[in-house]
């Protein structure tokens, strides 16, 4: 009797804690939720009274608060690209990376294939472009997909 009383009271204890982070994004979105943890550019993150692990770039985060603590972890700088010559400050992203940040254009082309560079000095080039045409429109980050016929498609993402 004892150990079920202990087991439940644990059990709603969990229950009334409710959230114990609260996450700051860059558009100023503030999200209350329970922190799981950081990799790979990404943070873990469940909401309340759910076990489903949700997840979000890093680069769409800009704190992460602990509420019991009052502790505030900087996670990521706001990127602001105003003009073409910004090109370096956009940043690509593979897709999965881009949780969090809002799709807000699409563009496709031809990938560069200049006679007599290997194909990785070709990707560079293309990415260069892409990063270029991403920066004269103000958007910090972009997702390139290539495709097999020498195309390839890129997602531009704001904040």
């Amino acid at each position: 009797m004892k150990n079920i009383i202990i087991t439940l009271s644990f059990l709603f204890a969990n229950l009334a804690i409710g959230q114990t982070h609260q996450i700051t994004k860059h558009n100023g979105e503030q999200l209350d939720v329970n922190f799981i943890k950081q990799e790979n550019d990404l943070i873990y993150y469940s909401l309340d009274r759910s076990r489903e692990e949700q997840k979000i770039s890093k680069y769409a985060v800009s704190q992460l608060t602990n509420k019991e603590t009052k502790e505030t972890k900087k996670i990521s700088d706001k990127v602001l690209v105003d003009s073409k010559s910004d090109y370096k400050l956009v940043t690509v992203l593979s897709q999965e990376k881009t949780a969090g940040l809002k799709q807000v254009a699409n563009f496709s082309g031809v990938s560069t294939k200049t006679k007599g560079e290997s194909p990785l000095a070709n990707q560079k080039q293309t990415a260069m472009r892409i990063k270029t045409k991403s920066a004269s429109n103000g958007y910090p980050f972009v997702s390139i997909v290539e495709k097999a016929d020498g195309k390839y498609e890129a997602v531009a993402y704001a904040y």
